[in-house]
C-alpha cells in the first residue's frame, strides 16, 4: 500500500479521535449530546460548502439524483447516530474505549458487507485470515476496555 495514502488515512483517524474529544466537550458545555451533534454537523456542512465553492464543484444533475437509490440518501442518519452516541459515551467510557468499540463495529459490519457485496459493491469473502484479524481486534477491544 502507498505509504503516503496510509499516512493520510492515519491522520483522518487521528482527526476522528480529536473530533470525539471536541464534541464531548461541547456536549458537556451545552449539556446536550443532541445539540452538540447538531452543531458538529452544521460546522461540517459549512466546511464542505466552502470546499465545494472553492473548488467550483458543479451541482449534480437532477437526472443523477433521481436515479439514486433511496437508501443512499440515509447515510447522514447513521452519522448522526454515531455522533450523538460518541458525545454521550466518551465522557463515560473514555475516548480510547469508544473509538475502539466503534472501529470494532465498523470492522464487523464491513466484513459482512464485503462478504455479501452490499449495494452492488464487489464481494470480498470472509476468509480465515480476515476472521482471525477480526478476532484480534475483538481481543484488542477487550484489552483496551479492561
Amino acid at each position: 500500500m502507498n505509504l503516503l495514502a496510509s499516512f493520510v488515512v492515519l491522520l483522518a483517524g487521528l482527526s476522528l479521535a480529536l473530533q470525539q474529544v471536541l464534541n464531548a466537550g461541547l456536549g458537556n458545555a451545552l449539556q446536550s449530546a443532541r445539540w452538540a451533534a447538531f452543531v458538529s454537523y452544521l460546522g461540517g456542512t459549512i466546511a464542505l460548502l466552502l470546499v465545494l465553492v472553492a473548488l467550483r464543484e458543479p451541482i449534480p444533475a437532477t437526472a443523477l439524483t433521481g436515479r439514486t437509490p433511496l437508501i443512499a440518501w440515509t447515510g447522514g442518519i447513521f452519522g448522526a447516530v454515531f455522533i450523538v452516541t460518541s458525545i454521550f459515551m466518551v465522557p463515560r467510557l473514555g475516548v480510547a474505549t469508544v473509538l475502539t468499540l466503534i472501529v470494532l463495529g465498523q470492522l464487523l459490519g464491513s466484513l459482512a458487507f464485503d462478504h455479501i457485496g452490499m449495494l452492488g459493491l464487489p464481494q470480498h469473502p470472509i476468509t480465515l485470515t480476515r476472521a482471525l484479524g477480526a478476532g484480534c481486534l475483538v481481543l484488542g477491544a477487550a484489552l483496551v476496555r479492561g
